[in-house]
C-alpha cells in the first residue's frame, strides 16, 4: 500500500512571479507526460500523494522547500500545465486555492464528461475528504486548498492544505484513492510534518469505539442530549474537549438534525450537511461521558523532512537552465511520440543511477 501523508509548512504570503509560474507550468507538464509514458496516470496519483516526492517536486520546479505556497503553486502549475491534454493524458486536475476549491465537484462533473467516468463517487471523495480533514481531524488548520487529481479510470488523489495564523504555519493533507480502505479509519497511512499539536482524531483506529458511540449518540432524541449538554457545562476546564464555545441551543438544532437523519454509520454521519467541528466535538464529549469511550487525541503527525528556489533558497532560479531543463525533456517525449524513445530511456536510466 502507497504511504500518504501530511506536511506542516511555514505560512508564506505573495505568489510565484508570472515569468517562473509559466516555465513551471511548462516543466511540471514535461514531467507528467514523461512519468504516464513511464508509469500510466495511476503511477503519477501515487508520486503526487507522496509528500516527499511531492515536495521534492516543488523544488524542481523552483519554489521553496520550507514554503506554505509550495502546495498551492504546484498544484495551480499542473493544473494549468495539463490544461488540454486531459484526454490524451487520461489525468485531470480539479480545485485549488480558496474559491476554486469550492469548484471541484462542478469541474470533476465537466471532466467526466470529457473523460468518461462515473463522477458520483469520485465528487463524494472529494467533498468526504475535506470534511475529514477539516472536521475529524481537529488540528487547528482551517483548509483553505483541495486539488483533487482524478484518471480516466476513476482512479483519484488528493492533496489539500490548511492554515493556523497564530503560529503562521500550514499543513497539507494527502490522500490517495487506492491505499483508502476506509474514509474514517487512518485514511493517511503516513503522516509527515514538523510539529504536532493538540489534536481532537476521530479517524484514529483507537477512535473506532467513540465512532460508534457518536453515532448511536447522534441518532438519539436531541432534547436528552441537550440536557446532558447542560450538565457538561458545569465540568470544571480540564476536561479534554473544551465546553465554552458549545451553545446547547444551536447544538440542539443541529442534533434534531442527526435525528431525523438515523446515519448508520460515523461516516454517514460525517457526511450530513451541517454536521461540522463543534457538532462532532460535542458528541465526542458526550461519547466519552455516557458511554466511556474516549476519542483519540493523538496527532496524526509523525515525520519531517527538508529539501531546498523563488525567494533564493538555496539559490536564486537560474532562468536559462530551467529553460534548457524543460526543452530538453520536451524534445524527449516528442521523439518517444515519433518512436525515438532513445531520450526518454537516457533519462530513465539516470533516474535509476541517482534514485
Amino acid at each position: 500500500m502507497r504511504r500518504t501523508g501530511v506536511a506542516t509548512l511555514p505560512l508564506h504570503y505573495g505568489t510565484a512571479p508570472r515569468w517562473l509560474f509559466e516555465r513551471m507550468a511548462r516543466l511540471a507538464r514535461a514531467v507528467v507526460c514523461a512519468l504516464v509514458e513511464d508509469i500510466g496516470p495511476q503511477g503519477v496519483l501515487r508520486r503526487v500523494s507522496d509528500p516527499f516526492w511531492f515536495q521534492a517536486f516543488g523544488c524542481v520546479l523552483g519554489f521553496d522547500w520550507h514554503s506554505s505556497g509550495l502546495t498551492t503553486t504546484v498544484c495551480g502549475a499542473l493544473k494549468h500545465g495539463l490544461r488540454g491534454l486531459e484526454r490524451e493524458l487520461g489525468l485531470a486536475v480539479a480545485g485549488g486555492k480558496g474559491a476554486a476549491s469550492r469548484r471541484a465537484p462542478e469541474e470533476l462533473q465537466a471532466y467526466a464528461d470529457r473523460l468518461g467516468f462515473d463522477p458520483a463517487p469520485l465528487v463524494y471523495a472529494s467533498r468526504l475528504s475535506a470534511k475529514v480533514d477539516s472536521h475529524a481531524v481537529q488540528d487547528g488548520y482551517q483548509l483553505y486548498h483541495h486539488a483533487f487529481f482524478v484518471t480516466r479510470s476513476g482512479a483519484w488523489a488528493v492533496v489539500q492544505q490548511g492554515m493556523r495564523g497564530d503560529d503562521r504555519t500550514a499543513r497539507r493533507y494527502h490522500w490517495l484513492g487506492e491505499a483508502v480502505r476506509d474514509f474514517v479509519c487512518e485514511p493517511h497511512a503516513a503522516v509527515c510534518a514538523q510539529q504536532t499539536v493538540p489534536t481532537l482524531n476521530l479517524v484514529a483506529e483507537e477512535s473506532g469505539p467513540a465512532r460508534q458511540a457518536i453515532t448511536a449518540l447522534s441518532r438519539e432524541r436531541p432534547d436528552r442530549l441537550a440536557g446532558e449538554l447542560d450538565k457538561v457545562l458545569t465540568l470544571p476546564g480540564r476536561h479534554h474537549v473544551l465546553v465554552s464555545d458549545l451553545d446547547p441551543r444551536r447544538l440542539e438544532r443541529v442534533l434534531l438534525r442527526t435525528y431525523e437523519a438515523q446515519a448508520r454509520d460515523f461516516e454517514t454521519l460525517l457526511g450530513l450537511p451541517g454536521v461540522g467541528a463543534k457538532t462532532l466535538r460535542a458528541l465526542a464529549l458526550l461519547s466519552e461521558l455516557l458511554a466511556g469511550t474516549p476519542a483519540s487525541w493523538k496527532d496524526p503527525a509523525r515525520f519531517s523532512f527538508a529539501h531546498g528556489g523563488k525567494d533564493g533558497h538555496p539559490y536564486p532560479v537560474d532562468r536559462s537552465t530551467y529553460d534548457r531543463t524543460v526543452a530538453v525533456l520536451e524534445d524527449a517525449l516528442r521523439r518517444a511520440r515519433l518512436g525515438q524513445t532513445d531520450r526518454l530511456e537516457a533519462l530513465r536510466r539516470l533516474h535509476r543511477m541517482v534514485g
